[in-house]
């Protein structure tokens, strides 16, 4: 399945997302440019270099979309979309605006549906035509490098990424998962690449029960997975966030 039908096509299965967790993004730079609304382009316009809101929801909670200024039309450029946590915004994860400027990295940062991903039948719940609507919709204003497409997330952001990435993994070639809970992908599709990171002391999901299960399945299966522990609770910390954009872009800021 191609990007421009990771909406169209559904798979029915049982993904249970997890309540109760929180974004805890330890020390993030406070490196936020203005925010913007987006002038709502058709496609073959584009999105000037900037950190913008997407517009494109009927709702409050809609996405922010941040543009860096190395960006080109006609240049394709890596796309990270990145998931918040519990009860969080696209703000939650403004940690990565600044990095995403550092390595030339678009990042579509969605605000889940109701208070965390994933709340009803996996590959039909509200989130997932959301994310596939804002995804379908970037793709037209903006030159996005196909091969660098990645889906990431953080703590229930996190499981739903990891869930929904394995299960869309021809469209999200690559997965950024910070603190992830659950490993249980309704279906399989293509082989997107991993980087997967744990802090020793998360009590939340503690890491013997979660990342040191799930990576020697992973690997079992067959993905290309770079693992990272770090001494630290549960959360993203930036130096971890850094690395997994340097995995990302294929190279140092």
């Amino acid at each position: 399945m191609k990007r421009r039908s990771f909406l169209t096509l559904g798979a029915a299965g049982a993904l249970g997302l997890t309540a109760g967790s929180r974004l805890l993004w330890a020390q993030a730079p406070n490196l936020v440019p203005p925010l913007s609304q987006a002038p709502v382009p058709v496609a073959g316009d584009t999105l000037s270099p900037g950190k913008w809101r997407l517009g494109i929801s009927d709702s409050e909670r809609d996405g922010t979309v941040y543009v860096p200024m190395s960006y080109k039309p006609g240049v394709p450029t890596p796309l990270l979309i990145m998931l918040h946590g519990f009860r969080g915004t696209a703000e939650g994860v403004r940690v990565t605006f600044p990095l995403a400027e550092e390595y030339g990295v678009i990042v579509l940062a969605p605000e889940s549906r109701d208070v965390t991903w994933g709340q009803s039948i996996p590959g039909f719940d509200e989130d997932v035509r959301y994310i596939g609507m804002a995804f379908r919709w970037i793709s037209d204003v903006l030159s996005v490098d196909t091969t660098r497409v990645a889906m990431g997330g953080v703590s229930d952001g996190a499981n739903y990424a990891l869930n929904m990435g394995l299960a869309y993994g021809d469209t999200f070639n690559h997965l950024m998962i910070f603190s992830a809970g659950l490993f249980t992908p309704f279906r399989r599709e293509g082989k997107p690449k991993v980087f997967l990171a744990h802090g020793t002391r998360d009590e939340q999901m503690p890491i013997d029960r979660t990342a040191r299960l799930f990576v020697p399945q992973l690997q079992a299966d067959g993905y290309d997975v770079t693992y990272r522990e770090y001494d630290g609770p549960h959360g993203a910390p930036p130096p971890v966030v850094r690395e997994g954009f340097e995995w990302l872009a294929g190279k140092k800021g």
